[in-house]
């Protein structure tokens, strides 16, 4: 009797996840992004915005509200209603805040969200300066632990994916280096190409005519294979690195906990669809971006795990909130 008790209020339940979502959406959905216009987590949801507006027959808006590291962005669409109609377009930032202020901010990546799709991730390069006469990893690390201390890496800001794929640099090589950070990734590369600051880890977009001019000078990169633009040069796994594939940063939507599994299914099938077109590659290959288009259960799992990788970096390399 309990079994079959246990059935029909599964069966019951099933049936009104389906039907939250017929007729959805009925009203104008937000994508929500903690940063400001312009960056590639906010590119990337206007895009797909684009496109689901166009399949869904409603529209699609994304709405700004930068601030402490997406954290204001992130906490507001914790306590929305689970409804379908507020989306986190979300990044790393997501579980790093967790970790450097467990306990100082006012959401659980993993309570307070219901997992929609990881769209892409943004691979990162190593590059310095000619200058520095630095032409291999094994160049830069040899010279870090021959000057503790002295070498330098330049991040957009504390507790980013530059910074930490930088502390995990350290922590894999046992050296010391001084992180620099900078408001964006601009002035950081500006310094670098001026060669004040030693390297740093950047996004694999955008670099392509200074490494021609001559400006900057690729040692290695974070991909799983050689990227097209840069076929001479080593990924960090051939260079001697394994591993730091993993640090690309990602980006990906969440919905508030809570939202019909039936409606979180449409979206992240829609977002999938999204992502396959051909145009929509190619626009992400043009941001340097590798799509993923994971299902809920999928990009749950991928959570998971970077969310242990990081808290074992942060925590072998002492990284610590501002």
């Amino acid at each position: 009797m309990k079994k079959e008790f246990a059935a029909l209020v599964a069966m019951l339940c099933a049936l009104a996840g389906n039907a939250s979502a017929q007729g959805y959406p009925t009203k104008p959905v937000k994508f929500i992004v903690g940063f400001a216009a312009g960056g590639p987590t906010d590119v990337i949801a206007r895009i797909v915005a684009g496109d689901m507006t166009a399949s869904l027959g409603q529209s699609f808006i994304v709405e700004n509200r930068p601030g402490a590291n997406a954290i204001v962005a992130t906490e507001a669409v914790a306590r929305m209603p689970a409804d379908g109609y507020n989306i986190l377009f979300s990044s790393l930032s997501l579980l790093v805040n967790a970790i450097l202020l467990e306990g100082k901010i006012k959401y659980d990546p993993f309570r307070d969200f219901a997992p929609i799709s990881n769209a892409a991730v943004l691979p990162m390069v190593v590059v310095t300066s000619p200058e520095t006469r630095i032409n291999s990893m094994q160049e830069l690390v040899a010279l870090a632990k021959a000057k503790p201390g002295e070498v330098s890496y330049g991040t957009p800001g504390h507790g980013g994916s530059s910074h930490l794929a930088g502390a995990m640099l350290e922590s894999a090589t046992g050296t010391k280096m001084i992180n620099v950070p900078f408001k964006g990734n601009g002035p950081a590369l500006a310094e670098v190409m001026a060669g004040r600051v030693t390297f740093m880890f950047y996004p694999v977009v955008g670099i392509a005519d200074q490494v021609a001019g001559k400006k900057l000078k690729v040692l290695a990169l974070g991909t799983a294979k050689r990227h097209p633009d840069f076929p001479a040069s080593p990924t960090l796994r051939e260079a001697g690195f394994p591993g730091f594939e993993e640090t690309a940063p990602w980006v990906g939507t969440l919905a508030p906990a809570g939202t019909p599994a039936a409606i979180v299914g449409l979206l992240s099938e829609e977002m999938r669809k999204s992502l396959a077109k051909p145009q929509t590659q190619e626009r992400m290959k043009t941001l340097g971006a590798i799509t993923v288009a994971d299902t809920p259960a999928e990009f749950a799992a991928f959570l998971k795990i970077d969310y242990e990788r990081w808290a074992r970096v942060i925590k072998a390399s002492g990284v610590k909130a501002e």
